[in-house]
């Protein structure tokens, strides 16, 4: 009895602490004014954060309404889906041509995606990586630091002093690009599966949707706070620890995302 007692004790404190934590990431995920303060302070990172809205938002997705506001529906103009468009008179070779119609409207879609949309993705792919690294660098110096953030605990701050070491521990030279390039292959891969796995939990009844908004939640959490890292020199071992220690903090952090 006393056993049972303790452990409803227990579990109440832990579910308190989880719940502070994914209070505080939430509230963290809300304070977008920081982002105005930021670039008030500095100019650099007013400059890259108005490239990334340029890039992704005007040109990207001004691309993409451009197609299915214009392209699209002037293709259905020159190419009608329509029985009522085409006058007609025998009933085969009118779905002849309307089939013929379909085939060229996909094709003429599929190019627009080949010569422009994909070589525009991965041009924006590669250059926001460039400038999200400009913004984590620009951020940290507007914010007048470079350390962790506000929300590690001691146990976090203890554990750079350790990470500090075994970074200086690591080999130099080729080893060390070796080690950097091993990381982030790993990431990636990590990533990739783990991405498999937040889609494949929507195709689960009942609680199908719900797994599918956690995992949601921690894949954007750990998208916005990767740079940070990347920054920071942290590694990859580091980084996973740091975030399955405050698992309920990037819960709460990714659900403004994911909602």
């Amino acid at each position: 009895m006393e056993d049972r007692k303790l452990l409803i004790k227990i579990s109440r404190t832990k579910l308190k602490q989880a719940s502070l934590l994914w209070a505080d990431g939430f509230r963290e995920a809300c304070c977008l004014h920081r982002v105005l303060v930021l670039c008030r302070r500095s100019r650099q990172l007013l400059i890259r954060t108005g490239q990334c809205f340029l890039l992704n938002g005007f040109i990207f997705l001004g691309s993409l309404f451009v197609l299915n506001s214009v392209v699209i529906p002037i293709l259905r103009w020159i190419l009608p889906d329509q029985r009522s468009q085409i006058s007609y008179g025998g009933t085969s070779a009118f779905d002849g041509v309307l089939n013929f119609y379909s085939f060229l409207r996909g094709l003429l879609v599929q190019l627009f995606y080949v010569f422009w949309f994909y070589p525009l993705y991965v041009f924006s792919f590669i250059l926001s990586n460039l400038w999200y690294n400009d913004i984590a660098k620009h951020g940290f110096a507007a914010m007048g630091r470079s350390g962790p953030s506000v929300v590690e605990s001691s146990k976090q701050k203890n554990a750079l002093n350790s990470d500090s070491k075994m970074h200086a521990a690591k080999p130099a030279g080729l080893g060390w690009i070796m080690i950097e390039i091993g990381e982030q292959v790993y990431s990636v891969l990590l990533l990739s599966f783990f991405f498999l796995e937040v889609y494949a939990t929507g195709f689960i009844p009942y609680v199908g949707k719900a797994l599918n908004f956690l995992l949601l939640s921690w894949m954007y959490a750990y998208y916005c706070f990767e740079y940070k890292w990347n920054f920071s020199e942290w590694g990859l071992e580091k980084r996973l620890d740091f975030f399955e220690t405050n698992w309920a903090f990037f819960a709460g952090f990714g659900n403004c995302f994911s909602l």
